[in-house]
């Protein structure tokens, strides 16, 4: 997995990440992490920390990269540019490349031209591919900026065969002189990509489906170079339920640190996304990962441009996981998420009231928040009767003497008989009162929770 440092690591990367990480596992092959830097201009401080970090708070590991290093590191592509100008230069040496000294002007006025000619897809003219050896050498020593090209030959076809669409070809007419080695000395994406994949032995490359126009670009490297091909495997992106375009913010998080954010659970994510372009020809819909690596297979993997991200699937999914989860651990999962301090046997007493009730963890405050501290009770939720309601259940609440969800319920369904209240808003009232909202956990359990003391204090306070 090659992330790049430009930006958030994205769902749709976890979930390539987790088929490269599969299929590692199951091969018994490495898993490797590369960080290829090499975009000096969209270059973003702290992302590659942020990526390494968000990986592993999904569950994954890998066998060499970055924190903890390999027979090929380093795995930093910035910290690799001599390897780059050295194979850049045995590609100029075999005339498989070329020195290019044209001004961005230059190449402007070329594309200007082409499109006024009606080419739909501009290329360079290989005017420097002519430049006598002579110009050259003068050009370099003058320190003229250049960058090198790749001298691609018109009229072959390049072949490969692709693990999930299959026999693919594409002529060499549509491929341009593309780009090598950048003015600034740092290799492009699919210069870097090549020289990394050969040199740290990738034999397979598990990748999204917008990469398939480039792979030609890759395997004319390979024949350059004479080194023998990974085996290639394009997988379908993601796209908003109903739509034909990628995940969007428009429609919720796209970041994999977003979705941790707002509560969901890896485990959760992780057989949610284990579905978006693999099907195991099963109803089994839960799978921990070393079920996935077991049952995963390249033959399974979905053969179309783009699989839906069904947030509403992911929901449901999330709030399976959350009630199957054992009460201890799901409240060591509340305890951590939101890092406040909360008092973890208050937490460990409401789980089992809310479990069933929330989809993520987030969910965990709208409805305990009231247990941690006292929220303003807003007067106009409170029915007419408010008042007889609460100096009633007052009195209940003080008589009693074993305080428990038994005797409080009894207590509190006597002033509703006694003084011929609406059992419902009775309880709404009582329940505004203690919580500031109308949606709780079960409010006597609530209330046994906060205990007699703190119940009586906040129903004084709004009398």
């Amino acid at each position: 997995m090659a992330p790049s440092p430009t930006g958030e690591y994205h769902v749709g990367h976890i979930r390539t990440l987790l088929y490269n990480w599969a299929y590692a596992r199951k091969m018994k092959g490495k898993f490797i992490i590369r960080i290829e830097d090499t975009d000096r201009k969209r270059f973003v401080p702290g992302a590659t920390e942020r990526i390494l970090d968000v990986i592993s708070d999904y569950g994954f590991d890998w066998d060499e990269g970055p924190r903890v290093g390999g027979p090929y590191a380093p795995y930093i592509q910035s910290e690799r540019l001599q390897i780059y100008q050295k194979y850049a230069n045995e590609l100029i040496r075999k005339k498989a490349a070329y020195y290019c000294f044209c001004t961005p002007q230059r190449l402007a006025e070329m594309r200007k031209k082409q499109k006024e000619r009606g080419v739909v897809s501009t290329k360079y003219d290989k005017l420097c591919l002519h430049l006598p050896q002579e110009k050259i050498i003068q050009n370099l020593n003058e320190g003229r900026s250049y960058v090198v090209r790749l001298n691609v030959t018109e009229g072959k076809v390049i072949s490969f065969n692709d693990l999930v669409y299959g026999k693919v070809s594409v002529s060499t007419s549509e491929i341009d002189d593309q780009i090598l080695l950048k003015s600034d000395g740092f290799p492009t994406y699919h210069f870097g990509v090549v020289v990394d994949d050969y040199l740290m032995k990738i034999s397979h490359i598990l990748r999204g489906n917008d990469w398939l126009p480039s792979t030609p670009k890759h395997i004319l490297l390979y024949e350059a170079f004479g080194w023998q091909k990974p085996v290639y495997a394009h997988l379908p992106n993601l796209k908003e339920l109903g739509s034909t375009k990628k995940l969007s913010k428009r429609y919720g998080p796209v970041s994999a640190r977003e979705f941790l954010d707002q509560g969901y659970l890896p485990q959760a994510l992780n057989n949610f996304l284990m579905f978006l372009g693999w099907n195991p020809g099963t109803d089994k819909e839960f799978y921990s990962l070393e079920e996935f690596i077991k049952a995963f297979s390249l033959e399974k993997i979905h053969k179309t441009d783009l699989v839906a991200f069904d947030r509403n699937k992911l929901d449901w999914m999330n709030g399976e996981y959350i009630r199957r989860m054992p009460d201890e651990e799901l409240m060591e999962e509340i305890y951590k998420f939101y890092k406040k301090g909360y008092d973890k046997k208050i937490i460990s007493e409401t789980v089992p009231l809310i479990k069933t009730r929330i989809k993520k963890l987030s969910e965990y405050e709208n409805l305990c928040l009231f247990f941690f501290k006292k929220t303003k009770v807003d007067k106009t939720l409170l029915g007419r009767n408010y008042k007889k309601h609460l100096q009633a259940a007052l009195s209940g609440i003080e008589e009693i003497q074993d305080f428990n969800n038994l005797t409080l319920n009894q207590a509190l369904l006597n002033c509703v008989k006694k003084n011929n209240f609406k059992t419902s808003d009775f309880f709404m009232d009582l329940r505004i009162a203690i919580t500031g909202v109308k949606v709780t956990p079960p409010i006597t359990e609530s209330i046994v929770i906060l205990g007699k003391d703190e119940t009586l204090r906040r129903i004084k306070n709004l009398l």
